[in-house]
């Protein structure tokens, strides 16, 4: 009368083998999934060997030679004849003065000023502060091939709107890019006004990241903005300065080398003239491609080590909140 219900199959247990099998993955697999993290990285890798370690290594090499670029020529071996040239010439104990004149000069744009401006626009609230913000970012964007023309058209000596407001104001400036005295001044003012607008936009992004909660329970215990500025604000802006100084460090003398190319050539006499200046000068004009790749090792090795000294202090002068 009633069908007969078939039973419910037993579960089937997998052996000792199959289950490993199902539950540890094979060894091709765990190899895969460690290695597929670094694969992301690869092209990165890649590029970092072709365009920076790769010429660094051929720059080394080239620098215990003699050649002057043709191809068709030899290059003589001469140990390390280069270094001890490239040390005993005057035209680079000149440059390394300017390029320390240039990086003292460009922390007031890169660090000082974008401190107040950034501390001054922050009080402006709404669509102004963006505009403040925006203007000052702008010559960031120039080229240094234009603003260095726009530079020279405005200091140029016969009719220049710089040089005619100094006449009105009772002074004479001449020729400023032509003046030993002036011509360094001119070239930190041109890299000055690009680089204020990228240390407003970091230090901006540094005060973003601070909490107002610390400023307002100041502001209850009676301390005045100038105290809340000096004693919280500042001290957690540190790592942002500390950055900031150390890419004005590291690439301060880079920047201006299109604006000395452009406006000065080095000159008059090698008075505006710098290290990475140099290094073209020996390489491209002097065609003495084992002096310039001695020099630049050895400026490689400097700022290496600057660079290290400044990250194990970084961990000193920066104050953090958490």
């Amino acid at each position: 009368m009633f069908a007969e219900v078939p039973a419910a199959a037993a579960p089937v247990t997998p052996s000792g083998t199959d289950r490993a099998a199902t539950v540890r993955p094979s060894r091709t697999g765990r190899v895969v999934r460690r290695l597929t993290p670094y694969l992301y990285l690869l092209p990165a890798v890649v590029l970092l060997i072709v365009w920076i370690y790769k010429p660094l290594a051929e720059t080394v090499g080239l620098s215990f030679y003699k050649w002057n670029m043709v191809p068709t020529s030899p290059k003589t071996p001469v140990g390390l004849d280069n270094y001890t040239r490239v040390l005993a010439l005057p035209e680079l104990h000149q440059a390394l003065r300017n390029t320390v004149v240039y990086v003292l000069a460009f922390m007031v744009f890169s660090l000082l000023l974008p401190v107040v401006v950034a501390l001054l626009s922050n009080r402006v609230s709404g669509r102004a502060k963006t505009v403040y913000q925006a203007l000052i970012f702008v010559p960031f964007l120039v080229t240094p091939v234009a603003g260095s023309a726009i530079w020279r058209w405005l200091f140029n000596p016969d009719g220049g709107t710089i040089p005619r407001v100094a006449a009105t104001l009772g002074f004479e400036l001449g020729n400023v890019f032509r003046e030993p005295s002036l011509a360094l001044a001119g070239v930190v003012l041109i890299v000055g006004w690009q680089m204020l607008g990228f240390g407003v936009l970091v230090i901006s992004a540094g005060l973003a990241g601070i909490s107002p909660d610390y400023a307002s329970a100041a502001a209850l215990d009676g301390a005045s903005q100038a105290t809340i500025t000096r004693r919280i604000i500042l001290p957690l802006l540190s790592p942002t300065l500390v950055f900031l100084g150390l890419m004005t460090i590291l690439l301060g003398a880079q920047w201006a080398y299109p604006i000395i190319d452009i406006v000065t050539q080095g000159g008059p006499s090698g008075a505006s003239t710098n290290i990475y200046y140099l290094l073209y000068q020996f390489g491209f004009q002097n065609f003495d491609a084992g002096l310039s790749a001695a020099a630049g090792t050895l400026f490689f090795l400097g700022f290496g080590l600057i660079a290290i000294v400044f990250v194990r202090l970084s961990d000193r002068l920066s104050f953090y909140d958490n």
